[in-house]
């Protein structure tokens, strides 16, 4: 929080200069021309002449104490002669005291504070023996009665090291210097006390005024101090110090937050500095201090009066208090509110339930994202309390919330998520596309190889003349072939979402609808088989001109409620299907050669597709099931802009027919069933279906009907 404060007050400085505050420097210069500190008195008596007489200064601020004697060495002499050989001198002694105030430094230095708006400067001390050098002012600012009894209310102190008294009672005012007794724990000088408790027996107990606050009441007009305190409460903390009309809001020591104009020193640009030395010598121009509020102080280096602040380490002390004056005068005051502590709370609470959902829930870039604007949110407000409203709230420990939040939500992502991502990889991505493992790799625990039940769609796609094929290639151009051909038809069923099972020598298995929910199963399943179709086709083109043979495919595919999960032995274990619908699908398969056609697809699966023109091929009796399945071809995907077209409306027409024939076969009607299939076989007699069924009918018709025949074909083999 002390970094964030500096770099934030650093970065909101006005760095302008305050024509109202000029410093007169006791710096290098001066002390090489006027001689070494201290100064004599009455030097610095011409100083102060100089300063409130031709000058005109408003007020004066001596960042100086004042703390021992100085008397010149002349009157010491006479006093010493006095008492020794010319002690018997009548008068003598009584002459040489009525010239004393001539002749004494502090005497000539408290005549030229006489009258004038001066503030000294002096320091607490707290020790375990009390002790007290000079004179402190005649009254505390504030009474020890104006704060209620069981509080401290500012810092406490014990003993001083003042101005002495003949100083003291010239000058109508004095501040404390003490300016690190609230430095917070770096030695960095952010908040100033502007009063402070005394507690000894050498002055009235109470509380006093620091030097920064005694120039601004100087040169206000010495407007009294009030303390306000918050409501509530026997002991309530004080809030701010009400200055005529000024309200200064403080800590609970009764420390201002210093807002600093910008760097110090005379190269920084807040304030005039004017070497002590100028002053001295009268190489200003008459009136050119008129009306400003004078600090006197040194930059010296030797002098050690230079202080750390925010805004340099090292600042000279004297600018500390120029600083406070003159935000006291723009009224651009900082405030620490007593609820700074329940802001912390709220704003920790606030962001960290923000980031516990949010990151929780969100992808890894989103939750970047959020992060970051969660962050920029609390710097945001921050940074608007502090611009708008002068106030200074604690932002450090809901920053570094938010970032342990995201760091500990992207060390789990990394350590623990992406371990469990990398093994549903492992686990599906030899089975699944790509582009459904990152489905699956949003919500990762939803997925593992535990077997269920779900209805879904598979297909088993057989290469036909393949043995041929094999016998007419090497072993690697075999292997060649065949990974070529497993990539071609992987890539289309990867495209449609599907899932590869396993390959059995020129055999590939997939399904549909597992492991990612997938509501159009059958759709795709028919897409994909429509696809590999064409891609054999593809492949026998390049064939011709090679020379190879061709090859066929026949594709089987059925719809229903299946198992899907990891299933093996322990040696060798897959993400498979099993199920009465999955043996169907591998009849179905094996009878795409007798209806002679590329796919055959079951009733189930025909319905869940609709979206394609469908030829019905027969009702089956498969081994191995006691029920007849219908079976069907697709001819192609239906669109609306191809259905009016004259091709579409033939093969229309022409699935009517089929659809006629197949009734009268049904009814056992085998005249009639010839009749309508003449003109199909007329308009493609090398269609094996046609073929297949004319056969048929002419064979029946030497058989008398059955009233048991239920239309069904039997196939006895796999």
């Amino acid at each position: 929080d002390h970094l964030i404060y500096d770099t934030r007050l650093r970065a909101t400085m006005p760095g302008t200069l305050d024509p109202r505050i000029v410093i007169v420097d006791v710096d290098d210069a001066s002390l090489t021309r006027q001689g070494q500190w201290p100064w004599s008195r009455d030097k610095l008596a011409r100083l102060t002449r100089e300063l409130t007489g031709r000058q005109q200064a408003a007020a004066l601020g001596f960042d100086v104490m004042f703390v021992e004697p100085d008397r010149s060495a002349g009157l010491d002499k006479l006093r010493q002669i006095a008492r020794g050989p010319l002690r018997e001198m009548p008068g003598l002694a009584a002459e040489i005291d009525r010239l004393a105030p001539t002749l004494d430094n502090d005497a000539i230095f408290a005549a030229a504070m006489q009258g004038q708006r001066v503030a000294l400067g002096y320091y607490f001390t707290r020790t375990e023996k009390p002790g007290a050098k000079g004179q402190l002012p005649p009254a505390p600012v504030l009474q020890a009665e104006a704060f209620p009894p069981g509080r401290g209310y500012a810092t406490a102190w014990n003993g001083f090291g003042a101005s002495l008294p003949v100083l003291a009672d010239a000058a109508p005012a004095a501040g404390f210097l003490n300016t690190l007794v609230m430095s917070n724990g770096d030695g960095v000088i952010r908040a100033v006390p502007l009063i402070a408790r005394y507690e000894g027996d050498r002055a009235r107990p109470g509380f006093y005024e620091s030097l920064g606050l005694a120039v601004y009441r100087l040169a206000s007009g010495s407007p009294p101090v009030r303390p306000v305190f918050a409501s509530g409460g026997a002991a309530p903390p004080l809030q701010s110090l009400l200055v005529g009309g000024l309200r200064i809001p403080v800590n609970e020591a009764a420390s201002m937050q210093v807002p600093f104009r910008g760097p110090g020193g005379a190269q920084g640009g807040s304030f005039r500095y004017v070497s002590a030395g100028d002053v001295l010598e009268g190489r200003l121009a008459p009136g050119e201090l008129k009306d400003r509020i004078v600090l006197i102080g040194a930059t010296a280096p030797g002098l050690q009066d230079l202080r750390a602040t925010p805004v340099g380490a090292a600042f000279p002390g004297v600018e500390v208090h120029a600083n406070i004056v003159s935000a006291m005068l723009d009224h651009r005051l900082l405030a620490v509110p007593d609820y700074a502590p329940g802001y912390e709370v709220l704003s920790v609470l606030a962001a960290g339930l923000v980031l516990a959902l949010g990151l929780s829930l969100l992808p890894a870039p989103r939750a970047v994202v959020l992060a970051i604007a969660t962050i920029a949110a609390l710097v945001g407000v921050n940074a608007w309390l502090y611009q708008r409203h002068s106030l200074v709230l604690p932002l450090a420990s809901a920053l570094a919330m938010a970032a342990l939040a995201f760091a500990f939500n992207m060390g789990w992502g990394y350590f623990v998520e992406s371990r469990a991502r990398r093994g549903l990889v492992r686990l599906f991505g030899t089975y699944v596309p790509p582009q459904l493992v990152n489905e699956m790799l949003v919500t990762p625990g939803r997925y593992s190889m535990r077997a269920e039940s779900k209805h879904m769609t598979v297909m088993f796609c057989d290469m036909r003349e393949f043995t041929r094929l094999s016998e007419q290639m090497t072993p690697a151009e075999l292997q060649a072939f065949l990974n070529t051909l497993f990539n071609r038809l992987t890539s289309v069923i990867s495209a449609h979402r599907g899932t590869v099972d396993k390959y059995m020598g020129d055999c590939v298995m997939a399904f549909w609808g597992a492991p990612i929910d997938t509501p159009d199963h059958a759709t795709l399943a028919v897409r994909a088989a429509l696809g590999m179709a064409e891609a054999v086709r593809d492949i026998n083109n390049i064939h011709r001109t090679t020379g190879r043979p061709e090859i066929s495919v026949g594709i089987g595919i059925n719809s229903g409620v299946m198992s899907v999960g990891d299933m093996g032995s322990a040696a060798r274990r897959s993400y498979t299907v099993v199920g009465d619908a999955v043996n169907l699908a591998s009849r179905l398969e094996g009878l795409s050669v007798h209806y002679g056609v590329e796919i055959v697809a079951s009733g189930a699966t025909r319905e869940l597709a609709p979206g394609f023109v469908w030829q019905e091929l027969d009702s089956v009796l498969v081994k191995g099931r006691a029920q007849a399945v219908a079976v069907f071809t697709p001819l192609g995907a239906t669109t609306e802009t191809e259905a009016q077209t004259p091709a579409a409306l033939q093969q229309s027409a022409q699935l009517q027919r089929w659809a006629e024939v197949l009734a009268a076969y049904r009814r056992q009607d085998w005249a009639v069933g010839r009749n309508l299939l003449d003109p199909l076989l007329a308009a493609d007699a090398k269609k094996v279906l046609y073929q297949l069924y004319a056969q048929r009918l002419a064979s029946m018709a030497l058989r008398p009907q059955d009233p048991e025949w239920d239309g069904a074909t039997r196939f006895e083999t796999k």
